[in-house]
C-alpha cells in the first residue's frame, strides 16, 4: 500500500524534530514569561455559530491559496467579522505556516489561537504554548491511545485546550475513551484528502452532550453551515474558503448569521 498523505506528513514532522530538536530549556523559559492561555472552551461555548477561522497559505489538496498572505492582517479581519478563535497553520512544508505566525497572531488578536499542526511529540506542545497557543490540534489517526492521553494531558497542564480530531466511528470511540472534551469531526479523509459532509453528519450522533463537537472541512458558505446545523453542530473550523474568498469578512459574517440562535 502506498504511503498516505497523513503518513507522509507525520513522517516528515518526526524527521524535522530529529534534524532540529527544539531547545526545551529555551521554550520553558519563554513559557514562564507568557500570559496565561486564553479560555478557548469559554470562547467556543458562547451562543450562536462559533467559527474558528483559519490562516492557511497552502494546502496539500488545493496547493497555493494565498502564499503571500500576512497572517496578522488576515486574523484581524477574521476577528472584526466575528470569529470566535483563529486557527494558525504552523506546519511549514505542506501548508506554508510557522510558529512565528502563531505568535504574531496570538499577540495581535483578543481571541484564542489554535496551533494547527501534526503534533506527535511533547516538545511541540511546549512550542505551541511558547508561541501563544490556547488550543492545540491532536489528530487521532496519527497517534496511539497512549500518545493521545499524554499529549492531551501535557496540553492541559499548560492551561490550553486540546482539539482532538476524528474521522470515523472508531476514532470517535478512541477519542472519548482517552478523555477528549473538544472533538473536531473532520469531513476530509486525511489519507486520500477527499471530503464528504456526510461523515460529520453521521458522527455527530456518536458524541455525547458533555463533549464539544466542532465540524471541520468542506464548509464553503452558508449552505454547508445550514446543513451541519441540522445535524447538530454550532461550532465550525473554516479555512480554505475564507482564504480564497474575494470578501472573506462578508463570507464569515454570512456563515455566522446562518440560522444563528444568538
Amino acid at each position: 500500500m502506498s504511503e498516505s498523505v497523513l503518513d507522509a506528513i507525520v513522517a516528515r514532522t518526526r524527521a524535522r524534530l530529529a534534524e532540529s530538536p527544539p531547545d526545551v530549556a529555551v521554550l520553558e523559559a519563554k513559557i514562564a514569561k507568557q500570559r496565561p492561555a486564553k479560555d478557548a472552551f469559554f470562547a467556543l461555548s458562547e451562543p450562536g455559530n462559533r467559527i474558528i477561522a483559519e490562516v492557511k497559505r497552502r494546502s496539500p489538496s488545493l496547493g497555493a491559496l494565498a502564499p503571500e498572505a500576512d497572517a496578522v492582517a488576515v486574523a484581524r479581519r477574521y476577528v472584526a467579522a466575528g470569529a470566535a478563535a483563529i486557527s494558525v497553520l504552523t506546519e511549514p512544508e505542506r501548508f506554508g505556516g510557522s510558529f512565528e505566525d502563531l505568535q504574531a497572531v496570538s499577540e495581535a488578536v483578543p481571541v484564542p489561537a489554535l496551533c494547527k499542526d501534526f503534533i506527535v511529540d511533547p516538545r511541540q506542545v511546549l512550542m505551541a504554548r511558547a508561541h501563544g497557543a490556547s488550543l492545540v490540534l491532536l489528530i487521532v489517526a496519527a497517534l496511539s491511545d497512549a500518545e493521545l492521553v499524554s499529549l492531551r494531558e501535557a496540553i492541559e497542564s499548560h492551561g490550553m485546550q486540546a482539539l482532538v480530531e476524528v474521522h470515523d466511528r472508531e476514532e470517535c470511540r478512541r477519542a472519548l475513551a482517552t478523555g477528549a472534551r473538544v472533538i473536531g469531526v473532520n469531513s476530509r479523509d486525511l489519507h486520500t484528502l477527499t471530503i464528504d459532509l456526510a461523515v460529520a453528519e453521521a458522527l455527530r450522533a456518536e458524541l455525547p452532550d458533555q463533549v464539544m463537537p466542532i465540524a471541520e472541512s468542506g464548509v464553503h458558505g452558508p449552505a454547508e453551515i445550514a446543513r451541519l446545523r441540522r445535524a447538530g453542530y454550532r461550532r465550525f473550523l473554516v479555512g480554505s474558503s475564507l482564504m480564497t474568498a474575494s470578501d472573506p469578512e462578508a463570507l464569515l459574517r454570512a456563515m455566522i448569521d446562518t440560522g444563528s440562535d444568538a
